[in-house]
């Protein structure tokens, strides 16, 4: 008995030495989205960043969120990687409405 406990507790200390660190974090972008490949382009590029998991676009909302891995990354690297493809990205609160400049065009047509 004493060598399972041993045991389970040997292993639930491994998984805990192991977990991951994932956090979320939400961007606007300027200039802003206007189309799937816009979309396309943002996707394309923040995917080769370290500790990125998943990229969500809203070009209704223009808002871009990106779940990553917090020991590997942070939302500060996220945020300058955008200029890397031509955009500036401006952190956000997920429940905060973006007001979208009209004027602007689409860099992707």
């Amino acid at each position: 008995m004493k060598k399972s406990i041993f045991t389970f507790m040997l292993l639930l200390s491994a998984l805990v030495a192991t977990a991951k660190d994932i956090k979320t974090v939400v961007f606007t972008t300027t200039p802003p989205m206007h189309c799937e490949s816009c979309e396309n382009k943002i996707k394309g590029n923040l995917r080769f960043e370290k500790g990125v998991k998943a990229i969500e676009t809203n070009v209704e909302e223009q808002k871009v969120t990106v779940t990553f891995d917090a020991k590997k990354t942070n939302a500060e690297k996220l945020g300058k990687a955008f200029e890397k493809f031509g955009y500036t990205a401006k952190e956000v609160t997920k429940d905060e409405k973006v007001k979208v400049n009209e004027g602007e065009e689409c860099k992707n047509m």
